[in-house]
């Protein structure tokens, strides 16, 4: 990313794509209200095949956030690597996990917590290692490289992968497994970044004076976006409305992130021209992502007490509780002079009444 134009495309990618975090991971929150309202109201819920959520105007509304947060990634991807941008939805993990316990009641834990943090670490550390991808400036080298026989087998592997979740394992295990629609979401949304890829392309064309609106390609992107957004909101639907939101944000995204970086890798050689420390930077920050994931969506359930500590800390804390105590007992027993002469004066106070009063 050499030069200033390098560097400014950097940070508008860059500013792009915390904004489009800030609102995807809202838009999760908004979804889940509008799904749990009707449910409490009875109506048909999305898991079970039913669209009420259409009338619920929480939903919508979460539904415009999204559109605002795939907006803000459009732009981003314009401007900047693919494997630059997607690390950054990391921050939607953490806005949706925030957002879901404060105001859907779902616990974050202290494992939870660490998981946030270190997906963050993870994403900086990719974002400092990101990859150069080869420069594509027009539809033409676009088509180019959509023709690869390798991205034609990358495609074809998804299609054929979804088709097999949606009607195969969907029915079976839909219900029970959130794999089942978090995959098709992701696996369709890597085809959709090159989509978007290829649409901001067209659009920086348009800007400059090109006859773009002539070129066919643009059209059949805008189409395939269309398409592919359409099932992603759908089967992510399914999967809010019947496990967790912090269930399913951390798994949608580990899953989208690895497939956008294979896609990428495939489509514009990202990984071609990169040196070994960069390789290494790039693969460690992710596996930290995933780390955090792992920690955020294993042990939602699981509250942190000493008893879940290794014996040898026990018994350390133990012996410092025991040390704390005698210390107390020590400190009482500095004052102790002075109290007993109090409890004695009253006692014998109190012994001379009775005296007196039996006298009497």
């Amino acid at each position: 990313m050499g030069g200033a134009g390098g560097r400014a495309g950097f940070y508008v990618g860059l500013g792009l794509a915390l904004a489009s975090s800030a609102f995807i991971g809202g838009s999760f929150i908004l979804k889940k209200k509008g799904l749990l309202r009707l449910c409490r109201r009875g109506r048909a819920r999305a898991g079970q095949g039913g669209h009420a959520y259409l009338q619920e105007w929480l939903w919508w509304a979460g539904l415009l956030c999204m559109g605002a947060g795939e907006a803000a990634n459009f732009a981003a991807y314009a401007f900047a690597p693919a494997t630059l941008v997607t690390p950054l939805g990391a921050l939607s993990v953490l806005v949706s996990a925030v957002l879901s316990s404060t105001f859907l009641n779902e616990q974050l834990n202290v494992h939870g917590k660490i998981g946030c943090i270190l997906s963050i670490l993870g994403s900086t550390v990719m974002v400092i290692h990101a990859p150069q991808e080869e420069e594509v400036s027009s539809l033409e080298s676009m088509a180019e490289k959509l023709k690869d026989p390798g991205f034609i087998v990358f495609a074809v592997c998804v299609l054929v992968s979804s088709l097999l979740l949606i009607f195969v394992a969907g029915p079976r295990y839909g219900q029970s497994n959130v794999l089942v629609y978090v995959l098709v979401c992701s696996a369709i949304g890597s085809l959709s970044v090159s989509c978007v890829k290829g649409l901001g392309i067209a659009l920086k064309e348009l800007f400059s004076g090109k006859p773009v609106l002539k070129e066919p390609l643009g059209w059949v992107l805008l189409v395939c976006l269309v398409i592919c957004i359409s099932v992603q909101i759908n089967y992510l639907n399914k999967a809010l409305d019947i496990f967790n939101t912090s269930v399913v944000t951390p798994i949608y995204y580990v899953l989208f992130t690895t497939a956008v970086m294979m896609c990428s890798a495939i489509l514009f050689k990202e990984w071609q021209h990169m040196v070994l420390d960069n390789i290494i930077g790039t693969i460690s920050g992710f596996l930290t992502i995933v780390s955090g994931i792992f920690l955020l969506h294993v042990f939602r359930d699981m509250p942190f007490t000493p008893d879940l500590l290794p014996l040898f800390l026990q018994q350390g804390r133990a012996d410092l509780h025991a040390s704390w105590r005698s210390a107390d007992r020590h400190q009482s027993c500095q004052h102790q002079p002075l109290l007993p002469s109090e409890d004695k004066g009253s006692q014998s106070a109190e012994e001379e009444e009775e005296e007196e009063g039996e006298s009497m």
